[in-house]
């Protein structure tokens, strides 16, 4: 739990009290690789923060591909932020690309301590302000000018990241098919 309130407390400094509250409602559970965390279509009732794995957001399209849009890695925290908000099913799905340790805590008990604990709020609204406006804003701009070619160049300079993704996974990311990633790894010779 030392890592889970450590990562909290590089966005807002929780009270004693506080973390004491928040570490009340957690509990840890593990997945193994390819369970389905979150079904789109399903409520969004839980936050996760990953102690250990990898997690992939995505969804389906009509033709029934496999589009991800974001993949979490260890000290990260994941849930389907708008369905929570919003109360509505879920878009997305979330799957363990990894054997996964968690931290899980309900979605409404967390919010009702949002407004019990300032200092818990703060926290939530520097981490949204971080990672839901400040890095999704580059990452939707890329999407929409970047080229497959260089949004895998950029992928390929996390290389944490990038070598636990196998290549389905990224062109999929990448919007496009495993014949046209083969080409662009081919072309730039990674």
């Amino acid at each position: 739990m030392d890592d889970f309130l450590k990562q909290i407390n590089s966005y807002y400094s929780l009270s004693e009290e506080t973390a004491d509250a928040l570490k009340a409602i957690c509990k840890i559970h593990s997945f193994k690789k390819n369970d389905l965390i979150l079904r789109a279509g399903d409520m969004a009732r839980y936050y996760y923060y990953v102690r250990k794995g990898l997690l992939g957001y995505y969804t389906i399209n009509e033709s029934g591909n496999t589009i991800f849009k974001l993949f979490f890695e260890e000290n990260s925290f994941v849930a389907s932020t708008a369905a929570i908000i919003e109360h509505k099913p879920s878009l997305f799905h979330i799957i363990a690309l990894e054997d996964c340790e968690v931290i899980m805590y309900p979605a409404q008990v967390f919010r009702e301590l949002l407004i019990k604990y300032h200092d818990l709020a703060l926290f939530h609204i520097h981490y949204l302000e971080k990672n839901w406006v400040v890095k999704k804003e580059p990452l939707e701009i890329d999407l929409k000018w970047d080229t497959a070619k260089i949004r895998y160049i950029k992928l390929y300079e996390n290389q944490k990241l990038f070598k636990r993704l196998k290549q389905h996974h990224i062109a999929s990311y990448l919007g496009i098919t495993p014949t046209q990633l083969s080409r662009i790894r081919k072309e730039l010779n990674f």
